[in-house]
């Protein structure tokens, strides 16, 4: 029996071990493809729908959900600096069943990102807002907004941030919407 314990012992020791060891070594590459989502909520109303029923939606410059693709880049000799830089679209839309009332937007963000810790993240840089689009289906005039430069700032534990946007839309008119928004994110590099 003594032997038998000592054997499971050392082979405990043994794989703990290596565990450690396969674990130090194991690099991840500078750069890895990166997936996001977000759910964001602001801006000035872009819009007012009125419904057969007298009830009311507004559709707001900085309201949407996204889904977005890139890369992530670690600095290898600065572990703690990565550089995301991804491309999406933005989306929303109303509750109306006989139009489809939309806007959209092509969001594309180059952060910089520093790592307080291996889950705790603080980004900023720079949200470049294309192709923005309100389309009213027949319904009003469908409107084309000039691109947006602005900027972006999240904090994020693991995967999941608040972010919050800094940016306004100009209209044909030279109108002015403020397209601020908050939001809830959530990051993924594999």
């Amino acid at each position: 029996m003594k032997k038998l314990t000592s054997l499971f012992i050392f082979l405990f020791l043994v794989s703990t071990s290596y565990s450690a060891f396969a674990q130090s070594i194991q690099v991840k590459p500078p750069v890895r493809f990166l997936i996001g989502f977000a759910a964001e909520f602001g801006g000035d109303e872009v819009a007012e729908i009125e419904f057969t029923d007298g009830e009311t939606q507004s559709v707001y410059a900085g309201q949407g959900i996204s889904g977005a693709v890139g890369a992530e880049i670690q600095i290898p000799n600065v572990k703690q600096l990565l550089f995301h830089t991804t491309i999406g679209l933005k989306y929303v839309t109303t509750q109306a069943d006989n139009a489809h009332i939309r806007l959209t937007r092509v969001p594309i963000h180059l952060t910089a990102n520093w790592l307080i810790t291996d889950d705790i993240r603080f980004g900023g840089g720079l949200a470049l807002h294309r192709a923005i689009n309100f389309k009213a289906d027949g319904i009003g005039p469908d409107v084309e907004f000039d691109p947006a430069n602005g900027y972006v700032f999240e904090v994020a534990y693991k995967g999941i941030g608040f972010s919050y946007t800094i940016m306004e839309y100009t209209d044909p008119d030279d109108f002015s919407y403020s397209a601020n928004s908050a939001g809830l994110t959530f990051k993924y590099a594999f």
